[in-house]
């Protein structure tokens, strides 16, 4: 009879697993759906964990925080209302500047281009007299572009309608995001206004269905990646900041043309960690280029420079000693996230391996001492004592 209670478990399992198999079709469909339907509230905790970032610096203002303070009772909702506002305000500030610059600087490649290849091979033809082939080759480069300019406006003018009906598509996708955006920021309000409550009830259904050591861990494992998360975004953040106005200055100093375009665009892809303001620069040189291309490699130098200054003084103090996370970490888990998840995956693999790093190394430290203790007692100075 022992037996045959040992065996029901593994047989149970076994049915699951085949019956998992067989209709994983049916459950992935009903889990995307679940996902879709539950987007709102997943958005939402994400929009109350940034806002409580901010809200919980604006509550401990001394009129703020002083209980005998007028508006004391009223403290949560003036802090949500003056995060929101100020979130509002940075989001709108930087879409007012970068969006424009990058516009802009799109527009400098696309006019500079022609005339920077044309000029190249120009050069190209005088200088290699004696490779007759490769003067040939670049001669036949020739691209008589208004002639390119006609064929494009007559295929856009023929996909008039699909245009149309693209941008019908367009439009309802984008009501239904801001639909969803909205209900996002009502749950947000709703997580905001009762997050002590939350939390009590969240900790007491730990303490009730949980042991008291898997409740002690889990505990442990959400404090850990709270602060590191939040360290992350305040971190990387001022980081961004900081490199913008340094590239700016310097360029401004160094007299490089689009200082102001390509120090915002440095300082708003420098968000993504380590590889963002390489890919500002990036652009930033070849937009340089399109006007000289001894200044485009005076840039290059610039912001090599720059960089190893942001790397090994800005960086390890304002980002990576708060997560606490070694650089060839950081560039790994910047690698594997943008391959699974874009730039969302390069923004969350920097915290959640921070998170997993610090875990593992205070279990390891743990185990370690563990091993030591256990070595030294089994020692016959040990056993002698």
């Amino acid at each position: 009879m022992s037996q045959q209670k040992k065996i029901w478990p593994y047989v149970i399992g076994i049915v699951l697993i085949i019956l998992v198999i067989k209709y994983s079709g049916l459950i992935f469909q009903s889990g995307q759906a679940l996902l879709s339907i539950s987007m709102p509230l997943i958005m939402g905790c994400a929009i109350a964990y940034a806002l409580n970032i901010l809200v919980v610096r604006f509550e401990k203002l001394s009129f703020l925080s002083n209980k005998s303070s007028p508006v004391y009772k009223f403290r949560r909702g003036i802090s949500v209302c003056v995060s929101l506002l100020v979130i509002t305000f940075v989001v709108a500030l930087v879409t007012n500047i970068v969006i424009p610059q990058i516009v802009e600087a799109i527009g400098v490649i696309v006019s500079g281009l022609p005339p920077m290849l044309k000029s190249f091979a120009d050069w190209a033809a005088k200088t290699n007299t004696h490779l007759p082939r490769i003067q040939d080759w670049l001669n036949s480069l020739s691209v008589n572009w208004p002639q390119l300019s006609q064929k494009i406006i007559t295929y856009l003018s023929s996909g008039v309608s699909n245009i149309f009906a693209s941008a019908i598509s367009v439009i309802s996708g984008v009501g239904g995001v801001i639909v969803q955006f909205v209900l996002s920021l009502i749950f947000a309000m709703y997580i905001l206004a009762g997050k002590e409550r939350l939390s009590r009830q969240f900790y007491l259904l730990a303490d009730v269905y949980l042991k008291e050591k898997t409740c002690k861990t889990l505990m442990y494992v959400l404090t850990t990646a709270h602060n590191t998360f939040s360290k992350f975004i305040v971190g990387q953040c001022t980081e961004a900041i900081i490199i913008g106005v340094l590239c700016t200055i310097g360029m401004l100093i160094l007299r490089f043309p689009y200082a102001t375009m390509i120090g915002t665009m440095v300082g708003a892809t420098a968000l993504l960690p380590v590889v963002g303001a390489y890919i500002g620069a990036i652009v930033g040189a070849f937009m340089i280029m399109t006007i000289s291309p001894v200044k485009s490699a005076a840039f290059i130098v610039f912001i090599v420079v720059l960089q190893q200054l942001e790397g090994n003084l800005i960086y390890p103090r304002v980002v990576g000693s708060s997560i606490g996370l070694p650089g060839i970490w950081v560039l790994a888990a910047v690698t594997i996230g943008g391959g699974l998840g874009g730039v969302v995956g390069m923004l969350l693999a920097v915290p959640v391996t921070a998170t997993v790093y610090k875990l593992l190394q205070k279990d390891v430290s743990k185990r370690r001492a563990a091993i030591i203790n256990k070595d030294e007692d089994e020692s016959p100075s040990g056993i002698h004592k």
